[in-house]
């Protein structure tokens, strides 16, 4: 499918301008066509060339894919570079940002998408690293009905945001509703979020009757995803197999009308 891209430009109430990059499917002769939303969150150095076709790739199967560059608080809506300079500032940002900044951008990001005539009204979301994690975050708005987090980090140690108040894992019971579903992608290997950390991860999701798949991929190393600058950690292969994940949650969720939940318990018969 063809996509145009574009950016929107937005306010904040901190006074700054919140750049939406905006990846648009289109269908020549049908104008008024409505398509799905996904939100796609950076990692910690914005919307990267690796980020923009990740979002590319999404919206030219039939999304309309918002991609906020989220350190307005700091600077203009550029990347950074993935060097050493890049890294820090995007480390130090990530954690100088008040996350009530972050949840702005959400609503933000949102609100645009439902000025527009061609959104159907069902969003996604999905995101790398950092982005991951506002993926995640991002189900606590209601108009977000799924997720796909790649390599999510910070969630298990509650570091996003100026301060101590990242909240994330510890609002889990609020991504409990029976109408959004979210898919949480790592690798064994790793070492951002450590065995012990995807496992509190995964147990606290469970324990608050969550709506997840918990996926962790052999041998799959902290941003596979990235296919610039990846520091040998890139992997194609895993990477379109994720791809499949993402697009049966969002085909099945963000395009189907699947009516009201029956709130019916599953039983599943006991057979080989």
């Amino acid at each position: 499918m063809l996509i145009t891209e574009s950016y929107h430009d937005v306010k904040t109430s901190y006074g700054t301008t919140l750049r939406l990059y905006v990846y648009h499917p289109k269908i020549p002769n049908y104008p008024r066509a409505k398509f799905p939303g996904v939100l796609v969150y950076s990692e910690i150095y914005q919307v990267t060339g690796p980020v923009s076709r990740f979002a590319k790739k999404i919206a030219s199967e039939g999304y309309i894919c918002v991609a906020p560059s989220i350190y307005h608080n700091f600077e203009g809506p550029e990347p950074l570079n993935y060097d050493a300079e890049g890294t820090d500032r995007g480390n130090e940002y990530k954690v100088k940002k008040p996350l009530e900044s972050y949840d702005e951008d959400n609503k933000l990001a949102l609100d645009y998408l439902e000025s527009l005539e061609t959104y159907s009204g069902k969003c996604g979301a999905t995101g790398m690293c950092l982005g991951g994690h506002l993926a995640f975050r991002s189900v606590l708005d209601k108009r977000i009905s799924a997720s796909v987090c790649f390599f999510p980090t910070d969630i298990h140690d509650h570091a996003l945001g100026a301060g101590e108040n990242d909240d994330s894992l510890k609002r889990a019971k609020e991504m409990s509703r029976k109408d959004v579903e979210i898919v949480l992608i790592f690798g064994t290997l790793d070492n951002h979020v450590p065995p012990e950390g995807r496992d509190l991860i995964r147990k606290t999701l469970r324990d608050h009757d969550v709506n997840f798949t918990f996926m962790e991929l052999n041998d799959a190393q902290h941003a596979f995803v990235r296919d610039e600058s990846s520091k040998g950690r890139y992997d194609s292969a895993i990477t379109s197999a994720c791809f499949g994940f993402l697009f049966e949650l969002f085909n099945r969720r963000l395009r189907t009308d699947l009516g009201e939940n029956d709130g019916k318990e599953i039983e599943v018969e006991h057979v080989c």
